[in-house]
């Protein structure tokens, strides 16, 4: 009797991903692109739709046995303090290495016409009412709409209250517990047919784009994947390791599946369950670190957004002819910074990011019209470095509580 061969979910993932890229090359190559975003790409979304459902009442329920779980308020402050703290720094990291990489392709870059350019960028929202924007007016709207800032608002509030009813709160978490328990193997049902929706959302990004990549922005986007991949490699590595005390290699094989789903979805929201399985299975991270640590990154942390911000940046001043100075650089790096809390983890998020960037130092908001067309290329890198600062986050707030238990 032959034994059967069972592939890995990562190896399964990557096979479906080639196996896109080609089929997507194929279409391109035949005038099929159409067929691919007609008949393709409807069934990877279906996949995306059941992840956006599964992932608000898994973030609610999972935040609230994250807070009960370590029982103390005071903790639950410290943790989130160093979150934000982690993802702020490795954000300004990662414009610097942005705007670094745009320096050193600048020379290569094919400037595009800018006359006529037209673009609307959308409203940003100002400091004061994105705090405000933090506290839901009622229960069910965060929910509904999916809300993820509101949503891990309510479930800290929820958490803290059962943590001080004490006895009486206790029937509430065993029953948010068991609701959690539920979405969890609906979560695990939905990432078994992960590799058949890589397959169709890859697809029809390249038999629409292919022909692009290789065009007038190549430099452009290689400049930005470059960074990615130094960000990816260099910072999360040194941090994983140093802080973390955890094989970079160790690290990167146990979330290699989340990386490449994120690169063909270019979501991070949607990456979310998987990310938390690859952390708590492979790497077996605690559940209340991953429950607390991935949501809060999946809104907040946009290392590679701010990788993309440095990029375009300096590709549209040079566009303009405009050489940006030291002062607009260091502009550059805080806007970007401060730009990326509560900023959602969808596709095509950046765009107002980026507009905020070019506003800052006074470039015409209408260059975002020259990175427009490609704009889902950069995303799926992107996302890519997103979610792999959120697992890195996990990792050394992990190591960190470890330290502390220890020491009690």
């Amino acid at each position: 009797m032959t034994k059967k061969l069972k592939l890995s979910l990562a190896t399964q993932i990557l096979i479906a991903l080639f196996g896109g890229i080609i089929f997507g090359l194929i279409l391109m190559e035949t005038g099929q692109a159409d067929f691919a975003a007609a008949y393709v790409k409807p069934l990877g979304q279906i996949f995306l739709n059941l992840l956006k459902f599964v992932v608000v009442p898994l973030v609610l329920t999972s935040i609230i046995d994250g807070v009960i779980s370590l029982k103390d308020i005071k903790k639950v402050g410290t943790i989130g303090l160093s979150t934000i703290l982690y993802y702020s720094l490795t954000t300004a990291f990662a414009v610097v290495g942005g705007l670094l990489s745009a320096h050193i392709f600048k020379g290569t870059f094919q400037l595009l016409q800018t006359t006529n350019l037209k673009f609307d960028p959308g409203k940003a929202t100002g400091i004061m009412s994105t705090i405000v924007g933090l506290f839901p007016k009622n229960v069910l709207g965060p929910l509904v709409e999916a809300n993820m800032l509101q949503t891990i608002v309510i479930s800290l509030f929820i958490g803290f209250a059962i943590i001080i009813s004490q006895e009486k709160g206790a029937p509430l978490a065993k029953l948010n517990r068991s609701i959690e328990d539920v979405f969890m193997v609906i979560m695990e049902m939905i990432v078994k047919i992960s590799p058949y929706a890589v397959f169709c959302l890859i697809t029809p990004v390249i038999a629409a784009n292919g022909a692009e990549v290789i065009g007038s922005l190549t430099m452009v986007l290689l400049a930005a994947y470059v960074a990615y991949v130094f960000h990816l490699l260099v910072v999360y590595s040194f941090t994983v390791k140093v802080l973390g005390k955890t094989s970079p290699k160790k690290f990167f094989q146990a979330v290699l599946p989340a990386m490449v789903f994120a690169f063909s979805s270019a979501s991070s929201v949607g990456t979310l369950p998987l990310n938390a399985a690859c952390l708590e299975n492979n790497l077996h991270i605690r559940k209340d670190v991953v429950s607390f640590v991935l949501p809060l990154g999946a809104t907040i942390n946009m290392d590679g957004t701010a990788i993309y911000q440095g990029v375009c940046a300096v590709f549209i001043a040079a566009c303009y002819g405009i050489n940006l100075t030291p002062g607009q650089l260091l502009t550059i790096v805080l806007t970007a910074t401060l730009a990326s809390i509560g900023t959602a983890g969808t596709p095509g998020s950046g765009m107002i990011m980026l507009a905020m960037v070019l506003q800052s130092v006074g470039l015409p908001v209408e260059g975002i019209a020259l990175v427009a067309g490609i704009d889902r290329i950069f995303d799926m890198g992107r996302t890519v470095v997103n979610i792999t600062g959120d697992a890195s986050c996990a990792v050394i707030v992990n190591r960190r509580e470890d330290l502390r238990e220890a020491a009690k």
